[in-house]
């Protein structure tokens, strides 16, 4: 199955797709050169049919994701981030959107 990846905004840029197999873990890259101090990195998804669902959200570093067996992290400069899905399903295959804000 495939996972989309789309840019939210202009600063922001994403592979436009990426495929797995269930159960194989997948890394999904966000670059974002101009980023501000205060900016928040956030991550979300939007399933099929449905409305784009806020994931995690983290300033710098590491941050897990129990629930969806995944990890978000923050490069040391904070102009590049990476969403890994470590067991994903098919019911994760959905639009992976990363967007900068408060």
């Amino acid at each position: 199955f495939s996972l989309a990846v789309a840019a939210v905004r202009a600063q922001v840029q994403q592979e436009p797709r990426l495929e797995t197999t269930e159960g194989t873990g997948i890394n999904i890259s966000c670059s974002h050169p101009k980023i501000q101090t205060n900016d928040w990195i956030h991550w979300y998804r939007q399933l099929p049919g449905k409305g784009p669902e806020l994931l995690v959200s983290a300033l710098k570093g590491f941050k897990e994701l129990p629930d969806k067996a995944g990890q978000l992290w923050v490069s040391a400069d904070r102009r590049s981030s990476a969403l890994w899905l470590g067991r994903p399903r098919r019911g994760d295959a959905a639009v992976y959107y990363c967007a900068l804000g408060d």
